[in-house]
């Protein structure tokens, strides 16, 4: 999710909006996401909300603010929980929380929290869905883990890009300790798919996940599914998610140097 215009390398995400409402980015930084507000009038007024609902929370709380915040409460955790799909049980307790800890405060209640906070859309759960599903499919193979290896590498662009009807790149992560295995053709379920296999010289594969017929632009997004981590994002019709048995800090910068090399001078 990028604003028209902007010199930043990579799409603005909810780390940049939660920096900038928290004043906590750099300068070069905090202009990039002033201009991406300025031309998302919707996301900026979501966020006055969220800083509204902050300091109201605040002053509501005043006589607790010696106390830790339980990590449930962190309006960064609730908004993980609703992304997923996979913890429906979880927003149950986070409101039966929500109820008992801020309810007799001043008159919140779980639904005024969550109720604040946009759930992912259907679309982008289900590909990461498919993308970790591929991965933990094809990540334990030892004979045949990809179809076509990276010693083919310029038949494997060109196939996988002929199958799915756009321009497929491999992107180099050597500067993070990866090398390309090869990749293979996956089906989806608005048409083919495609996957790259990378591995360390520790035995750690990641995967990234490519299809195309995506409709809109989203900035990047975080899933945890059972010791699997995974960022996606959706940018010009394309959709890519990037996978791997390593935590979010470790994955971040992976994800976003595909990026800059998938869209250079964005």
């Amino acid at each position: 999710m990028t604003s028209a215009g902007s010199s930043s390398p990579f799409p603005i995400g909810e780390d940049d909006l939660q920096a900038y409402a928290d004043n906590r980015l750099a300068a070069d930084r905090r202009e990039a996401v002033e201009q991406f507000l300025r031309s998302h009038p919707d996301v900026a007024a979501s966020l006055e909300r969220d800083r509204g609902l902050t300091e109201e929370l605040r002053e509501r709380l005043k006589f607790k603010a010696d106390e830790p915040i339980p990590a449930r409460l962190r309006i960064s955790n609730i908004r993980a929980g609703i992304r997923s799909r996979r913890v429906s049980t979880l927003r149950n307790a986070v409101a039966a929380v929500a109820i008992l800890v801020v309810g007799g405060a001043g008159g919140w209640t779980a639904k005024d929290v969550l109720t604040t906070l946009p759930a992912s859309p259907a679309r982008s759960v289900r590909m990461a869905d498919d993308a970790i599903a591929a991965y933990r499919t094809y990540v334990v193979e030892v004979a045949h883990p990809v179809e076509v290896g990276a010693d083919e590498e310029a038949h494997l662009v060109q196939w996988l890009s002929k199958r799915l009807r756009s321009d497929i790149a491999a992107p180099d992560l050597s500067a993070f300790g990866y090398r390309l295995m090869g990749g293979r053709l996956l089906p989806g379920t608005s048409g083919p798919a495609a996957m790259l296999m990378y591995d360390s010289e520790g035995g750690l594969r990641l995967t990234l996940y490519i299809k195309t017929d995506e409709t809109e632009d989203t900035a990047f997004r975080f899933v945890e599914e059972d010791g699997v981590s995974a960022f996606l994002w959706r940018d010009r019709s394309m959709g890519y998610v990037v996978s791997g048995p390593v935590t979010r800090e470790e994955l971040l910068p992976i994800a976003r140097g595909i990026y800059e090399q998938i869209e250079p001078g964005i």
